[in-house]
C-alpha cells in the first residue's frame, strides 16, 4: 500500500514538474532574447553615433611613397631606326 501511494505521489508531482517547465521555459528563453536584443541594440547606436557625419572625409592612413627601381636618368626613351 505504501509503495503504490508513493509511486502515485511521485507521478503526479514529476507531471506538475512538466507542465510548469513547459510553461516557464519559454518565458525564461524569451526574456533572455529581449535581454540579448537589447544589447545589440545598443551597440549598433554607439556604433552609429561614432560614424563620421556625411560630407566629410577623414583619411587614418597614407601610404608610403614607393621609390621606382630605376633612376629617373636612366629611364629616357631613345629613338631608333629599324634595320633590314
Amino acid at each position: 500500500m505504501l509503495l503504490i501511494r508513493f509511486l502515485i505521489i511521485s507521478i503526479c508531482i514529476l507531471y506538475i514538474i512538466r507542465a510548469l517547465v513547459r510553461i516557464l521555459l519559454p518565458m525564461l528563453f524569451q526574456g533572455m532574447v529581449n535581454k540579448a536584443q537589447q544589447q545589440h541594440n545598443a551597440q549598433q547606436r554607439q556604433y552609429q553615433q561614432r560614424q563620421q557625419p556625411t560630407g566629410k572625409i577623414k583619411v587614418d592612413h597614407i601610404p608610403p611613397v614607393q621609390k621606382s627601381k630605376i633612376p629617373d636618368s636612366e629611364g629616357d626613351f631613345v629613338d631608333y631606326e629599324e634595320v633590314k
